[in-house]
């Protein structure tokens, strides 16, 4: 008999009712160190203050009125993204899948804002994740994605990750953009090195294709960058924005270059929760801690610390870890074991951790993570490890 809740999820057998910080606390009143932060969404952690203070006070004025109105915490939001990043525009989602869609939508009408509506191809690449919408899903191509969901919406073509040999032969007049995670999350911890991130901005500029970049998971201060596209010293023309952006709260977006959103005019899009005041408020108090002074900088000495004594664990436990991935809090261990088993074995060990693809078990602290609950979290990690020593 089918459950009441649509069962998608392998669901491990735990619920949590409460949060404090880095950690969260079961209904049994078990308390586990928290490294998913929800798959990188609780940036400051649970039951942040200010952000509890800033939703509540939202709370007690007005919820919801729809964007047939216009939307004063929306404005301030789109405001500070636009200060702080390359963008022009922002148009607010609920979800990094519903970014995923308007970036895929906002491409196509570019096009046949400029005359050429055939130009639909988006170039993207394998192990990518974007989001579970049919475009979404048709964008990425893997088969555990796509198998039973055809047909598949037409118009992408994905690449072997990291090969620029493939992307160069690929790319073309006719296509319409590139799409690329700066660092793989679901694909691994996989980033894509500076080098070849200039090369493929400097490949859509020859060709006059747009550069979409998915920072759902590695954005908003995640990697010591405000955006992780940063140390690479582009910009895209579109960028699709989630997770962290509202610390909770659901929240996503899309910025774009006034070039890339010129066919996106009135009746083009909409969404009826999207850049509602309750998301905006939190969102706007999220932005002004990570992108206040030495909060970055803050990220950068704890990411170093973790990544430290990470190494220390690999090299410890050589039978289960290869090496440390990543860049900033958005780290992996890529285990010799499977990152399920690591997971499971976690919570024995009262720690969360979240697999991946490419054999990487994802740890994703919250960014205000205290160096204790650092050296705490190695501690669990290393008992962890021990159950699979030798195997």
């Amino acid at each position: 008999m089918i459950s009441h809740v649509l069962p998608t999820y392998n669901r491990a057998p735990i619920s949590f009712e409460r949060g404090e910080g880095s950690w969260a606390i079961a209904t049994n009143g078990d308390r586990y160190l928290d490294l998913g932060s929800g798959i990188a969404v609780n940036v400051l952690g649970h039951a942040n203050p200010e952000l509890v203070a800033v939703l509540t006070e939202q709370a007690g004025k007005i919820w919801h009125v729809s964007n047939v109105y216009q939307i004063p915490q929306q404005e301030k939001l789109a405001d500070l993204l636009v200060e702080n990043t390359f963008a022009d525009t922002v148009f607010f989602t609920n979800s990094g899948t519903e970014a995923a869609e308007l970036a895929i939508k906002m491409t196509r009408k570019y096009w046949d804002h400029e005359g050429q509506p055939d130009r639909i191809e988006i170039l993207t690449f394998d192990g990518a994740f974007h989001g579970r919408s049919t475009g979404a899903i048709a964008a990425a191509g893997s088969e555990k994605m796509v198998k039973g969901f055809g047909p598949l919406m037409p118009g992408f073509k994905q690449l072997p990750w990291g090969d620029m040999d493939a992307l160069r032969a690929a790319i073309s007049d006719k296509t319409a953009a590139v799409m690329v995670e700066p660092i793989q999350g679901e694909g691994g911890i996989r980033p894509i090195a500076d080098a070849d991130l200039h090369d493929i901005r400097a490949l859509c500029d020859q060709v006059g294709a747009l550069l979409i970049l998915d920072e759902v998971q590695c954005g908003m201060g995640r990697t010591g960058r405000l955006f992780a596209h940063e140390y690479a010293g582009i910009t895209p023309d579109i960028m699709m924005v989630a997770k962290g952006i509202g610390g909770g709260f659901p929240l996503g977006a899309v910025l774009a270059t006034e070039r890339a959103a010129a066919g996106m005019g009135a009746g083009t899009h909409g969404s009826t929760y999207g850049g509602n005041p309750l998301g905006c408020a939190v969102g706007t108090k999220v932005m002004e801690i990570v992108s206040s002074d030495g909060f970055l900088a803050e990220v950068n000495r704890k990411a170093s610390l973790f990544r430290q004594k990470l190494e220390g664990l690999v090299a410890a436990h050589p039978d289960v870890f290869e090496g440390v991935r990543g860049q900033g809090l958005m780290l992996g261990l890529k285990a010799k074991v499977a990152p399920t088993d690591l997971v499971k074995a976690g919570y024995d060990e009262h720690i969360l951790t979240v697999a991946a693809a490419d054999n990487t078990l994802r740890l994703l602290p919250p960014l205000n993570i205290t160096d204790e609950d650092i050296t705490e979290a190695v501690a669990r990690l290393d008992r962890v490890a021990a159950h699979f020593d030798g195997s």
